[in-house]
């Protein structure tokens, strides 16, 4: 593939393009650390939520390959081609982060309460993947190659951001007394308010990018990816796409694949790890469920530091030395995972979080960096959402599988993270199938 001819950007630049990053993936956190603690509060079977975790990836899978092939022919005057996808992402967002946590206070049956639920989460997911991809592919877009490990590096650090805010905001509130409990069927004042900031926050950082980055019109962003009129006139299906895909697109996505499913059972099951490790209890009604899921939303909140660090770190790795630095990564990640199901001390959990968030930083930098510039830009949009395919298939098979690993394991929240651990393991070994030469010169 022939190497771009873009300009190299100033830093504060690259930071600007990044910076609405912080709301969306607040938004995403606020969803993923939250989500089993409302859908077990709602009363949901433990068993089933799997269910429930099916759903986001099912609708990452659709829309993000839709949002990236329809965007690299979009050219809307004013605000370009992928930030017209952002304002519709972020809108349908705020609105949905305002219904969700109120699925149990609208005097809706249990079942409604679980369905609304159900539709609030996929509508969330379907717009916080419109509202990510834009990011993804605006630094693919506008970032010459040798800049795109940092570019995706600070992209990073937003998103962790965000996530530290999502973390901590409802145990702030809870200090704060607000309440943390609620009547049977429906969702705290802690997570409700945590939702409504989430909202405030997507919006305001959303209109930084916005209004100070400005994208290539098409003539430079032709000339830039040395795109012919006849590559315009080319179009490509998505089986065509990923018949053609490089393979490095291919040994990235098997990497991809046991980390995320790793991640997965970390979301759907560390809370209940949690609170049958530490507090004992499997009553999702309990006082104790619901401080295992405050104190879940803490050690989120350490991951995310630790990956923020993390991701400061990434900025200064070179190119050279970033294969080994993507599989280290990674095998902290999957003894951190393994550590959670062996320790009963809340405040030795630091440990483990700490080591997730170092392979969490890692997974939001080198796989973009390493498909970016292996792809031409005449479908960088459309390859980086069908790129997407290899975050959400993991998690689909992760939530099919666990209807019968679940049980299989005696329903010990703690042996899935176990398996987690594994996966990421697996991840960290595959990186040494990777050709270092994608990492950048």
């Amino acid at each position: 593939m022939e190497k771009s001819s873009l300009p190299k950007l100033p830093v504060s630049k690259i930071w600007l393009i990044n910076f609405g990053f912080l709301g969306v993936q607040m938004a995403f956190s606020l969803q993923s650390s939250n989500m089993s603690r409302i859908f077990q509060t709602l009363g949901a079977n433990p068993n089933n939520l799997g269910f429930f975790f099916l759903v986001p990836p099912l609708a990452g899978l659709i829309i993000q390959p839709l949002i990236g092939k329809f965007s690299d022919r979009t050219w809307v005057p004013h605000l370009g081609r992928r930030i017209p996808y952002l304002i519709a992402g972020i809108l349908v967002a705020f609105t949905v982060l305002l219904l969700l946590p109120n699925a149990g206070s609208f005097g809706f049956t249990f079942i409604q309460a679980l369905w609304f639920g159900a539709l609030a989460i996929t509508f969330l997911d379907l717009s916080n993947n419109v509202s990510m991809q834009p990011y993804k592919m605006m630094i693919a877009d506008m970032v010459e190659e040798d800049q795109r490990g940092l570019a995706y590096s600070i992209q990073g650090f937003f998103s962790n951001s965000g996530s530290i805010l999502a973390s901590v905001i409802p145990f702030i509130l809870t200090a704060l007394g607000i309440a943390n409990v609620a009547p049977k069927g429906e969702v705290p004042a802690s997570v409700k308010i945590a939702f409504y900031i989430g909202a405030t926050v997507l919006i305001l950082s959303s209109l930084v990018t916005i209004l100070r980055v400005r994208e290539y019109a098409p003539e430079e962003y032709n000339a830039y990816h040395h795109i012919t009129k006849e590559d315009l006139k080319e179009h490509k299906s998505f089986f065509t796409l990923l018949k053609e895909a490089p393979k490095i697109f291919w040994v990235v996505c098997v990497i991809q694949f046991f980390s995320w499913f790793g991640f997965q059972y970390l979301w759907t099951y560390a809370n209940g790890a949690l609170a049958q490790n530490i507090w004992h209890t499997s009553n999702a009604a309990s006082s104790g469920f619901q401080a295992a899921g405050n104190w879940y939303g803490i050690m989120s909140a350490v991951q995310a530091i630790s990956a923020v660090i993390w991701s400061l770190v990434l900025t200064r790795v070179t190119n050279k030395s970033s294969k080994r630095v993507y599989s280290a990564s990674l095998v902290a990640g999957a003894v951190g995972l393994i550590l959670i199901a062996t320790i009963h001390n809340k405040y030795a959990l630091v440990l483990s979080f700490i080591l997730i968030g170092i392979a969490w930083a890692s997974m939001h930098t080198f796989p973009f960096t390493l498909v970016s510039n292996s792809i031409d830009g005449s479908n960088m949009g459309a390859y980086l959402g069908l790129f997407n395919g290899s975050i959400c298939v993991p998690q689909i098979a992760a939530s099919l599988l666990s209807f019968a690993l679940f049980p299989l394991v005696g329903s010990s929240f703690t042996a899935m993270i176990i398996v987690a651990g594994i996966g990421m393991a697996i991840g960290a070994a595959t990186v040494f199938f990777v050709n270092s030469d994608y990492f950048g010169k």
